[in-house]
């Protein structure tokens, strides 16, 4: 059934009276649907609404997200509801590792510091010693000491990435991807950057590109000045800042709403159309207020496990 305008209309006016009944609030992705993140209170990548759960006031926050961002809101709020409007609405990159297999590969490195991607389970963050997220990544890394071995875990191409930045010979990656971006291939953006040659270039470091940009660059063949490997919420700060008025932005395309809302005055382009993670586009305004009115979904995580998630979720807060 197609939602009107009228129907929007209503919907979100529930929604906001629903809100106000619950004491809750909104907290949504950058890659969440335009309506979704218009209703949002908060806006952000990862680590923006990881910080805003742990500020929030709310008795119930509703996350318009995927199921290990809800864990990790849960995980820092255990005596408030966290709801997930949709159960279904996972992660093919958490899916790609579990808490055996990570067990296993440290079973191989004793000694060696775990370092997960907040795209993890919670089981998976329990046996890690830091979380980190695409924008303090380095960071976090860089505060290891150098002769300390580092398992990198799940995304193979956000692994090289900081493995170039920090230099860190003694770094093992898992060899995880999320499947929207891996499928963000380098000839690609090579063809948008051929057509658009005065654009700058925005590369989130888990696209299958982000390898090949780094040696590009390395090379001269893609020019340093106007090329940026960032993260969701840095790409937002750039595009605003930047005095260019082009950007090929290479991530999941539901971050060019928002793109567009904070500078009408400026195009971005997809490096590809195609880039549309099922999981995020799961929550409708629909979902969310029923979420509010009858208490779904709410997401717990065993206290043992989350006691231990939380010392490498609040390591990645407090840095970069």
């Amino acid at each position: 059934m197609t939602v009107t305008t009228e129907m929007k209309s209503r919907l979100i006016e529930e929604i906001q009276e629903w809100k106000i009944k619950r004491n809750a609030v909104l907290l949504a992705h950058n890659y969440e649907l335009p309506e979704i993140q218009d209703i949002a209170d908060v806006l952000g990548d990862s680590l923006a609404l990881a910080r805003a759960a742990v500020t929030t006031d709310a008795e119930v926050i509703v996350f318009c997200g995927v199921h290990f961002m809800a864990e990790t809101a849960a995980i820092l709020n255990p005596e408030k509801t966290v709801l997930l409007p949709d159960l279904e609405a996972g992660c093919s990159l958490a899916d790609s590792i579990t808490a055996s297999q990570l067990r296993e590969w440290k079973a191989q490195h004793p000694g060696a510091v775990v370092v997960a991607y907040v795209n993890t389970t919670a089981d998976v963050k329990a046996e890690s010693d830091y979380c980190c997220t695409s924008s303090n990544a380095v960071d976090i890394v860089r505060s290891i000491p150098e002769d300390q071995e580092i398992l990198f875990l799940p995304d193979m191409f956000l692994g090289s990435f900081v493995k170039k930045e920090t230099g860190r010979e003694n770094m093992h990656i898992w060899m995880g991807e999320c499947h929207v971006h891996a499928g963000i291939a380098p000839h690609q953006v090579e063809t948008v950057i051929t057509q658009y040659p005065e654009a700058e270039l925005l590369v989130h470091p888990e696209c299958g590109c982000s390898t090949s940009s780094m040696y590009l660059m390395s090379e001269g063949v893609l020019p340093e000045e106007k090329t940026h490997i960032l993260s969701t919420g840095n790409m937002l700060k750039h595009s605003k800042t930047s005095a260019a008025t082009e950007f090929i932005v290479a991530t999941e395309v539901g971050i060019i709403h928002q793109m567009e809302k904070q500078n009408p005055d400026k195009r971005f382009i997809p490096a590809n159309r195609e880039a549309i993670c099922p999981f995020m586009k799961m929550i409708t305004l629909e979902k969310v207020l029923a979420a509010l009115k009858e208490n779904k979904h709410v997401i717990t995580v065993p206290p043992e496990t989350a006691k231990k998630a939380k010392l490498a979720i609040d390591r990645m807060i407090s840095i970069g």
